[in-house]
């Protein structure tokens, strides 16, 4: 399904005929010399851009040669966030607000983006490359058990972790993923043509950059100055344009691979699938063949949002992560979306006499009649459900 009105393949057959690619050419050459920071084809330091994107909560982790920019915030069950293409962490900053408080939430600027940056030794940035230090990036910071969210292609990575690692996931959600093969979406279709991604690793427009990011809004009047700010600036990061077009190339490679989807049937984790019903990235056709492969999956479709429902409709979309993620708390049927769950029996959380380990859930529940309540927070469930 082409979700856009300009036939990608078709434009393809055309730049490979000379006139439009001398045309886009010429244009391209003019704006590249007019070396100014608007047309991007400039580098910023990174000091500078450290100012607005670095805060008190920035830590850094080096990864095999790479410097991983990360955040850590909340307390609670462990929330691992997995940013888009072309993107960064702070795509997740009204989520943590919402669910800090419940969550210890971390989330990465992944590699090749934001402030981590290009791995400059990895060939390419392909799902067992970013698996593979996922994995090595929770396990450095103590985690054996999270649940994981991944948002356009940080869903890819997201699944392709989940089917590689299920014993490491309490649930996972796939919020407007990439997976299947598709048409792309237009922007990335041009600024990997032949010719063309020769270019782009040099120049990123402004303009370029804004339009691209109001084409992921189904309402483009919701996206804040800071935002378009954002996604402009880093892209000059040392390193990140050429990085966004070796994705962009990927992207492509993958477009129409039927095997790509492969791995999808292998994830056995418990999955909501989260997609605004507007998204021009990836149409609502790839969700449908996710909760038609997926062995548990369940969806929830936002009608009137693009490809970023945790942009577009960040409350709303938190809250409905969380009470997925807590349903089996909420189960106990006593005060759905509730932090503290109320389970009665007077030893909660100390050592059994009798056979030495924590009471389970279920021997909490089971003298509720005459035992006087005791708060367990998430984490406190999490730890008797291991």
């Amino acid at each position: 399904m082409n979700t856009h009105p300009l036939n990608v393949a078709r434009l393809d057959k055309i730049l490979t005929h000379g006139r439009l690619t001398r045309a886009v050419m010429t244009l391209l050459f003019v704006l590249f010399f007019s070396g100014c920071t608007y047309m991007g084809t400039t580098t910023v330091p990174y000091a500078q851009l450290a100012q607005t994107y670095i805060n008190g909560e920035s830590q850094y982790m080096e990864l095999d040669g790479v410097t991983i920019h990360y955040r850590v915030e909340g307390q609670g069950p462990p929330l691992l966030l997995l940013h888009g293409v072309a993107s960064s962490l702070h795509t997740w900053d009204a989520w943590v607000e919402q669910l800090k408080g419940q969550y210890r939430v971390i989330r990465l600027d992944l590699p090749g983006f934001g402030m981590t940056g290009p791995d400059q030794s990895a060939p390419d940035y392909e799902a067992d490359y970013m698996v593979d230090k996922l994995n090595r990036f929770t396990e450095r910071l103590g985690i054996q058990k999270f649940f994981l969210v991944g948002n356009s292609l940080g869903g890819y990575y997201a699944w392709n972790y989940a089917a590689q690692h299920p014993d490491k996931l309490y649930k996972l959600v796939l919020m407007n993923s990439a997976g299947y093969p598709q048409d792309m979406p237009f922007w990335i279709g041009f600024a990997s043509w032949p010719v063309v991604n020769w270019v782009t690793p040099y120049m990123m427009p402004k303009p370029v950059v804004n339009w691209t990011l109001k084409s992921a809004y189904a309402d483009p009047d919701k996206i804040s100055e800071e935002s378009f700010q954002r996604y402009f600036d880093l892209t000059l990061r040392q390193g990140n344009r050429a990085s966004y077009i070796k994705h962009f190339m990927s992207i492509r490679e993958k477009a129409d691979d039927q095997t790509v989807a492969d791995r999808v049937k292998h994830v056995m984790t418990p999955t909501l699938l989260m997609w605004g019903e507007m998204d021009e990235w990836i149409p609502l056709d790839v969700m449908q063949k996710f909760h038609r492969d997926l062995p548990d999956s369940e969806y929830i479709v936002y009608e009137g949002v693009g490809h970023l429902p945790m942009e577009e409709l960040p409350v709303q979309s938190a809250r409905d992560a969380d009470h997925f993620f807590m349903s089996e708390l909420q189960a106990k049927q006593l005060h759905p979306q509730e932090v503290s769950i109320k389970y009665y029996s007077g030893n909660a959380g100390q050592t059994d006499q009798a056979t030495g380990s924590a009471p389970s859930a279920t021997q909490n529940e089971a003298s509720h009649s005459s035992q006087t309540p005791t708060t367990l927070t998430s984490e406190d469930y999490f730890n008797l459900a291991e």
